[in-house]
């Protein structure tokens, strides 16, 4: 989205309005590094805080296929307020549509191909869309945007930003999501990304790399005491175009690091998992 956004600026300029939307299921300290990162664009730029529209929508919503569509409709609903709201005329939305989420949601151009996943920004889309889309990486894949991205001059902190979903957290809270539980999963995600950051991993062996919330508990022992409590995955791979990925061989000093701090830190949480499955068979994300 930030090339997306960076690419029309310079064709468009003064006539380009941009809407960081906070959904309420964004990471750790996400809003403030957003808004920092576009404040140059001062009042061509508004951060719209629609996180309780998001959560009453998701509200006893556990399937991923239903959590997606209700993500893509609430953002084109924002999009078309917030267009009112800056003057009648507004007629095209520009969106960071990369190759991969085409691919998957077996957009335009790939009907043969079988949905694996309906990403909010294609087939997630509501069919009364009111805007012309302008999608300039939609055939592009996530090395060739980084590419752009730097051809551009985007600084690195924007271009080697750790991949994020447009559902976000959403889709990493497996089952039902509420706010107690996104809590829970901000806390464990912001250490493991954390912990790459120190052992300078980010970049080099970790293309993305997010903790999942699962939707068991597990029974355990803290102290004395019996727990049963929910069980994070941590998922961290390796890949330059997102077809295909490897999972990452972590050094188990630096899991053991990471799971003793989540166990000890997070509350509600008293296992931590690995996940070591390569893409095929399993997505990156796990909904």
């Amino acid at each position: 989205s930030a090339v997306a956004v960076a690419l029309a600026q310079r064709a468009l300029g003064g006539q380009l309005d941009c809407f960081y939307v906070d959904t309420g299921l964004m990471r750790a300290n996400e809003t403030a590094e957003v808004v920092a990162a576009f404040k140059d664009l001062g009042s061509h730029f508004t951060a719209v805080d629609a996180s309780t529209e998001f959560l009453a929508d998701l509200q006893d919503v556990s399937d991923p296929e239903e959590k997606r569509r209700r993500i893509g409709a609430r953002f084109i609903r924002v999009f078309e307020r917030e267009a009112r709201r800056v003057g009648a005329g507004a007629k095209f939305l520009v969106q960071g549509t990369i190759y991969p989420d085409v691919v998957e949601s077996s957009g335009s151009g790939r009907e043969q191909a079988a949905t694996i996943k309906t990403h909010h920004n294609v087939g997630g889309l509501p069919p009364d869309l009111d805007f012309e889309l302008v999608e300039p990486l939609r055939y592009l894949f996530k090395d060739e945007v980084r590419k752009v991205g730097s051809a551009i001059g985007l600084p690195d902190a924007l271009v080697w930003r750790q991949p994020f979903p447009g559902p976000g957290l959403a889709i990493r809270c497996l089952g039902c999501v509420t706010p107690e539980r996104l809590v829970t999963l901000r806390a464990a995600d912001a250490i493991m990304r954390a912990e790459l950051a120190n052992a300078q991993l980010e970049r080099a062996q970790a293309a993305q790399a997010f903790a999942v919330l699962l939707p068991v508990k597990s029974v355990g022992v803290m102290g004395d005491s019996r727990t049963h409590e929910e069980v994070v995955a941590l998922r961290c791979v390796t890949t330059s175009d997102f077809m295909t990925a490897d999972w990452t061989r972590l050094p188990y000093e630096l899991l053991a690091t990471i799971s003793s701090r989540i166990v000890n830190e997070v509350p509600g949480i008293n296992r931590v998992v690995y996940d070591i499955t390569s893409k095929p068979p399993a997505t990156i994300e796990w909904e």
